[in-house]
């Protein structure tokens, strides 16, 4: 069991460059910072965990900053000497000193799985309870410019068999204004691809009953969060009202939330983040929750890195109930690789690396290029 014991935990800030600004309700960014944490073993094994948000503390509390931070002073000293398959006792004992902050808990869980199924020679999805595929469908998620261009990415996506899907960001326009926008790039799309749109939690109630019809006869065909996180209430009213899927994202970060949108009948489709809720196994357990309500799920993204990425195909991969594809894009999105081997992505799927542990391995030299000074 001395292989096992844990010697050295280490974190390291990146700054990944992106192909083009991507832009959310309330923030864009043309790099994503990401935290790195690296859990290295008395026998030599290193497992790697991520912890990102998509463009700063706005969407959960936490920046890669606050994550360093917690990781470092409170949570690494309560892991040294542990052995790293000892996860739900470790959980337990950094919850009792760190509350919230399950974006940096994340990062710390993953990097946990990596280490002990490589320590094993397993891949994570077997600590997760096997496959019950080994690739999921990607969407691509379009920004917040005028319909014309966002079409034509679309169709250049379409044109290269990349995706068969799209998803629009909404909320940081007047909302008429936004809904003419989307309604022109979905008739343009109508027929060839899928139209889904986030709204972020920006809209309110009268908002969105209002507006969001429109949309519906305009032919997307999904409604992403529409109104604030704790607004169960408002999002079931809406979910009543609609003749499409509405998928709970900012409403769902812990197997209790799960419950709550179920007995409420608050959405018909779940968005699971390994990084919004803390890590694989709570992630997990929201899928089993969803699973005994009937309701389908989604792997969200917060636009990770290949490693943060990679760790949410292994859980998507794993829970049967994943049965509305991912938004699994973001390493397409960003300008540099930072894997020895790439991920595959192809037909419009992203599928799962073979190998132990992640199954996939840092490029040094990238890591170094991107490291914040």
């Amino acid at each position: 069991m001395s292989d096992l014991r844990i010697d050295r935990v280490e974190t390291v800030l990146l700054d990944v460059p992106l192909r083009r600004a991507h832009r959310f309700a309330r923030v864009s960014m043309d790099a994503q910072p990401v935290l790195l944490v690296f859990i290295r073993t008395g026998g030599g094994v290193t497992g790697v965990g991520e912890g990102v948000v998509p463009g700063g503390p706005w969407w959960g509390g936490e920046s890669v900053e606050t994550m360093q931070l917690i990781i470092e002073r409170y949570v690494a000293p309560l892991l040294t000497g542990r052995s790293v398959d000892d996860i739900a006792a470790i959980q337990r004992d950094v919850t009792d000193v760190v509350a919230a902050n399950l974006f940096a808990k994340a990062a710390v869980e993953v990097a946990l799985h990596d280490a002990w199924a490589r320590c094993l020679g397993v891949p994570v999805h077997s600590l997760l309870g096997g496959l019950a595929r080994r690739s999921v469908p990607v969407t691509w998620a379009l920004g917040t410019e005028a319909a014309p261009a966002v079409v034509e990415e679309a169709l250049g996506k379409l044109d290269a068999r990349l995706h068969r899907s799209f998803k629009l960001k909404m909320g940081a326009q007047d909302p008429d204004d936004d809904v003419a926008r989307i309604c022109a790039v979905a008739e343009k799309l109508a027929g060839v691809a899928g139209v889904r749109v986030d709204l972020n939690a920006r809209w309110d109630r009268l908002t969105s009953l209002t507006r969001l019809p429109r949309l519906v006869d305009a032919g997307v065909e999904l409604v992403e969060q529409p109104v604030p996180g704790a607004e169960y209430e408002a999002l079931a009213e809406i979910n009543r009202a609609l003749p499409i899927p509405v998928m709970a994202d900012e409403s769902l970060r812990t197997p209790a939330d799960a419950l709550r949108l179920a007995r409420h009948g608050a959405a018909d489709v779940f968005s699971l983040k390994t990084t919004k809720s803390g890590g694989l196994r709570a992630t997990r357990a929201i899928a089993e929750v969803a699973a005994a309500a009937g309701i389908p799920c989604h792997g969200g993204t917060a636009i990770e890195s290949p490693i943060g990425t990679v760790a949410s195909l292994h859980l998507a991969c794993a829970a049967p109930t994943v049965t509305w594809g991912s938004e699994l894009f973001g390493p397409l999105l960003m300008r540099e690789e930072l894997l020895t081997t790439p991920l595959r992505y192809a037909d419009g799927e992203l599928h799962l690396p073979d190998g132990p542990g992640l199954g996939v391995e840092l490029d040094p030299d990238a890591v170094r290029a991107f490291t914040r000074s």
